[in-house]
């Protein structure tokens, strides 16, 4: 029995890595990866842990985006017309089409932002900072839709 043998053997003993509940909380409240390991290192970064804050701009931005879907179809029930031609198309084959696609859409794109948020938009902007931008065009678009919804009652 040569060394590699013995290597062979001792990982085909059970596997340590098990997926639970423990496993998400570890990962969450007490990942080890907080920041850069070098502080010359300039490519995008991808880390364990990610500030709270962008937690909470991801839920609010979801939160919003129903809010924004639920009185988009009321303010349409009521003669406003969507103005973004993509989403006029999605009205057009139905208000479950609609609901999912935005659903998808948007969960994918803060996703994304989420994942990358360490990283420059054109070496000047960090992409969680960009998701700040977006939380806030979106609390301000759901203000707008939600003043027409109470001005037509």
């Amino acid at each position: 029995m040569d060394l590699s043998d013995a290597i062979v053997e001792q990982r085909s003993v059970a596997d340590r890595r098990i997926f639970s509940w423990r496993t998400i909380y570890y990962g969450f409240m007490r990942s080890r990866r907080h920041n850069l390991r070098r502080g010359q290192e300039q490519e995008v970064r991808f880390l364990d842990w990610h500030h709270p804050w962008l937690f909470f701009l991801a839920v609010g931005t979801m939160l919003m985006s129903c809010a924004d879907a639920f009185m988009t179809l009321q303010l349409l029930d009521r003669g406003m017309v969507e103005a973004n031609p993509i989403m006029a198309s999605m009205i057009g084959q139905g208000a479950t089409a609609f609901a999912v696609s935005k659903m998808v859409m948007t969960g994918t794109s803060i996703l994304t932002l989420v994942f990358l948020a360490k990283a420059r938009f054109m070496n000047r902007m960090r992409i969680g900072a960009l998701l700040t931008v977006v939380f806030s065009l979106y609390a301000c678009l759901v203000c707008y839709e939600f003043v027409h919804l109470i001005r037509d009652m």
